[in-house]
């Protein structure tokens, strides 16, 4: 078993070390919520008192933060993680983030002669509980080798998407991918409504058609057809709006650096901008339905 420093115990993060603690590891956490610190120590693992307690005298600091700014904040500078892990240390960020900061915080890491991964999840707050998210992660083979063992202790499919920076590009694609295919669905399921069809007869039809996908096997936007959706119980978020606009908004970013054409992921993404900003980024993404039927 391994000892872990684990910082940032959000909805993703507290239950991801809860599980590292269940799986066998000594882990130390920290979070700017004493309360989510607190929830991990009841579970069984260590409080510590800063980045710098977090992430020295382990062998692996996991790091799941909001954006970007975070994670440079976290990772760089004299109080960061990297300044204070020992020699050998393994850092893993499964934070969602750009592309550019993760291949940042890769080569400060190795001019400091430590090993890392940009592992991002995909699973959502369900997934994170269960332990069965996938990683896709980017960095040297012999370092997600060596990770596995953590990895495995929070998700169920580990995959190496290639080097530094590669698994945030393989997370911002699939999610964009996820933000298109839930606005199809949405717009299939309010279509059917106008026509007179059934939910459950059109879910039927679609999921065993060449319409079916993710985003109708697990989170069709009307209640009844899939117990565990969020339409299910009044849209209570299992991967929030507001996230889906930040990562769409990645994805942008990334096509305007790599000169790659995303027309329908720019439309997504302009949606979504216009469902948060009205006030509902912290309901589900498959909560957008009520935008196409033109409530509220």
């Amino acid at each position: 078993m391994a000892t872990i420093g684990f910082i940032g115990l959000g909805n993703m993060g507290g239950p991801m070390a809860r599980n590292l603690v269940n799986a066998g590891h000594g882990v130390k956490v920290f979070d700017l919520s004493p309360e989510a610190v607190n929830f991990a120590v009841q579970a069984g693992a260590r409080a510590a008192t800063s980045v710098a307690d977090a992430a020295g005298g382990v062998e692996f600091v996991v790091t799941m933060l909001p954006v970007g700014r975070n994670v440079r904040d976290v990772y760089l500078g004299p109080d960061g993680a990297i300044a204070a892990a020992d020699p050998g240390t393994v850092l893993l960020d499964s934070s969602t983030i750009d592309v550019e900061t993760a291949q940042a915080v890769h080569a400060a890491a190795a001019e400091a002669g430590l090993e890392m991964l940009d592992a991002p999840v995909s699973g959502g707050t369900g997934g994170a509980e269960a332990g069965t998210l996938t990683f896709m992660c980017g960095g040297d083979r012999a370092v997600f080798e060596k990770a596995s063992a953590v990895l495995s202790g929070m998700g169920k499919n580990l995959v190496l998407a290639g080097g530094p920076g590669l698994g945030q590009a393989a997370k911002i694609c699939n999610n964009m991918v996820a933000g298109i295919t839930n606005l199809a669905v949405c717009e299939a399921f309010v279509l059917g409504e106008k026509l007179g069809l059934d939910h459950q007869t059109l879910f039927d039809i679609m999921s065993t058609s060449s319409a079916a996908c993710f985003s109708l096997s697990h989170a069709c936007p009307v209640p009844g057809p899939v117990p565990s959706s969020p339409a299910n119980r009044d849209f209570q978020p299992g991967f929030a709006a507001a996230l889906m606009l930040k990562d769409l908004r990645l994805a942008q970013s990334a096509s305007q650096m790599s000169g790659a054409a995303t027309p329908m992921g720019a439309e997504a993404a302009a949606l979504y901008a216009l469902f948060c900003n009205a006030g509902n980024g912290e309901m589900d993404t498959t909560a957008i339905i009520k935008l196409i039927r033109g409530e509220g």
